[in-house]
């Protein structure tokens, strides 16, 4: 984020998974309520995100994360547009599943701060609903050169903590497909163009370089 901000990496789309079951708390959030989850969840791995929001169990989902500077055209609207615009891709990446999936419409009380422990259980008027659960939902982290925007895809279910609604496909056929069908979305928004591309020698140094602060229990239990 930081050096996309400062024009030293481009704007970036990142697909990825995650190797075993993980809880990810929102940055406001206690980490000693962490430790009063039933297992399975109370026994996973943790870890904090910049982002807030309540927790996700991160498991058979595809993750995405957006990184652009503040004068990029899918900004031109504000910060908020670009929910609807990665959402609506979410969307019609699923519809290529034939699922039927649609927008919440509407927001609890939920807070940065305030809300039921899990991200799921919240709502927010741009999250995607399969029936009446929420499988997918993002958020935002701003500075002032730069934004953030990452969320979760859920396509399997294998712990009560997450949403009941799954996709009636082999996991690993529906994200293959969910995968493709992002990139394709996106590539199609006016003033985008998608290309694959790895991480850079400087990427990769920058990253070590953090990974001891955000690997740390003084981060993970900052609150």
């Amino acid at each position: 984020m930081t050096r996309v901000g400062t024009a030293l990496s481009p704007p970036t789309l990142r697909l990825y998974q995650w190797d075993s079951p993980t809880i990810s708390l929102g940055y406001f959030q206690h980490y000693a309520d962490y430790e009063t989850l039933p297992a399975p969840a109370g026994g996973f791995p943790v870890v904090r995100r910049l982002t807030g929001g309540g927790a996700i169990l991160h498991d058979q989902e595809l993750t995405y994360s957006l990184s652009l500077p503040v004068g990029h055209p899918l900004l031109a609207d504000g910060p908020s547009r670009l929910y609807e615009l990665a959402h609506d891709a979410v969307i019609e990446s699923l519809t290529s599943l034939g699922l039927r999936t649609t927008r919440c419409g509407m927001s609890d009380d939920s807070g940065a701060a305030r809300g039921p422990f899990f991200c799921f259980q919240r709502r927010h008027c741009y999250d995607i609903l399969l029936g009446a659960d929420k499988i997918a939902g993002s958020a935002q982290r701003r500075t002032r050169n730069a934004i953030l925007q990452h969320g979760s895809i859920v396509l399997a279910n294998r712990f009560a903590q997450q949403p009941t609604a799954v996709v009636e496909r082999p996991f690993d056929e529906s994200i293959r497909g969910v995968r493709s069908a992002m990139v394709e979305t996106f590539a199609r928004i006016p003033g985008v163009s998608c290309m694959p591309g790895g991480w850079s020698g400087e990427e990769l140094a920058a990253a070590e370089a953090l990974h001891e602060k955000y690997a740390s229990e003084a981060w993970t239990r900052r609150a």
